[in-house]
């Protein structure tokens, strides 16, 4: 079902068009077995078309932090960027709307969601690099800062175990991404001789550069990069690479910008932009040692909730990492078939 809104984007087409939010995947929730822990589409498309917005020029925007791609399957891959007026993230906890009121956040309270949409337009072709090549799958996007003007968009229609390049735009412009490669998976029955992984983990941004992802990046001997977990640190680690911001994870905003300051790395981007990343979590994409009723340093108690944390629950503070992670990662939202 299309969600549609029309919103006058002036700066474009001096016209009102329709946006459709359904195209880019991070307003759906993480989990398709809950999804009211999804955007308000319909809430953003009325915000959009009120009197008196006025839409970003493409001049006023940037690929804040380069192009990814990931969870490729034979015949689709995901594809991801974030393009915004700032490289800050957005402070506002519009999307936290859960189905209880613990959850629930007065938007008010922290800042006005901005009501302007960004349009991208996005392109996945075969070809040498920078060449005009052929485009075998596209299409349109819109994002706002509901999602933190992150993009994630499924590329289809393409053949398994197949090298693509891809590049977003701003829409009626010339602004444009980098252009990223990226690789379908085999077929599940493909004779294939072998399949070259590039593997990490624990990646701690304080605690050393990230030139393992440089050198993998630059030597291209893989044909895919596996995440084992601990992408992230919810930690607050001083030092020239200090951790941002500078304090222990618990807010949206928190991970937002913890995501952010990873990939402003530019190994990271390098890596990110050239290969198809497979990525799992292990426990410091939320906190350490987490488990059902808390973590090492927060537990499910009134005592902990009122001293050990800035007043965040322990569901609320899984609620804002999983819904970061899934907005800054090139990951889909699949069901566990397994329960």
């Amino acid at each position: 079902m299309y969600l549609l809104a029309t919103i006058g984007l002036a700066a474009l087409l001096a016209l009102p068009i329709v946006a459709f939010y359904d195209g880019n995947l991070n307003y759906n929730s993480p989990s398709r077995r809950h999804s009211n822990l999804g955007i308000d589409v319909p809430l953003v498309s009325r915000r959009s078309s009120k009197r008196g917005t006025i839409a970003y020029k493409p001049s006023e925007l940037n690929f804040t932090h380069g192009v990814a791609s990931g969870d490729p399957y034979p015949n689709s891959v995901i594809l991801w960027t974030r393009v915004a007026p700032s490289l800050a993230s957005s402070n506002s906890n519009v999307t936290v709307q859960g189905p209880v009121p613990l959850y629930n956040h007065d938007t008010e309270t922290y800042i006005k969601a901005d009501p302007n949409p960004i349009c991208v337009d996005w392109k996945i072709r075969q070809g040498a690099r920078n060449s005009t090549g052929v485009s075998v799958s596209s299409g349109r996007a819109y994002t706002t800062s509901d999602i933190d003007y992150t993009v994630k968009v499924e590329a289809t229609g393409l053949t398994p175990f197949t090298s693509y390049r891809y590049q977003f735009t701003v829409c009626g412009s010339n602004n444009t991404s980098p252009e990223g490669l990226t690789k379908t998976a085999p077929a599940e029955d493909a004779d294939v001789d072998q399949v070259k992984l590039a593997v990490f983990s624990c990646s701690n941004y304080p605690v050393g550069y990230f030139n393992a992802y440089g050198n993998a990046a630059r030597k291209a001997q893989h044909d895919y990069v596996v995440h084992l977990g601990d992408y992230i640190y919810e930690s607050a680690t001083k030092g020239p690479r200090a951790h941002n911001p500078p304090r222990v994870l618990f807010s949206l905003f928190d991970y937002r910008t913890r995501h952010g300051q990873y990939r402003s790395d530019p190994d990271l981007q390098l890596l990110s932009k050239d290969f198809a990343w497979i990525p799992t979590w292990d426990d410091h994409e939320v906190a350490n040692n987490g488990y059902r009723d808390g973590f090492s340093a927060l537990n499910n108690t009134e005592e902990s909730f009122r001293n050990d944390g800035p007043n965040i629950s322990v569901d609320q503070r899984k609620m804002h990492a999983v819904r970061a992670y899934f907005e800054w990662m090139p990951i889909r939202c699949v069901v566990n078939q397994r329960g």
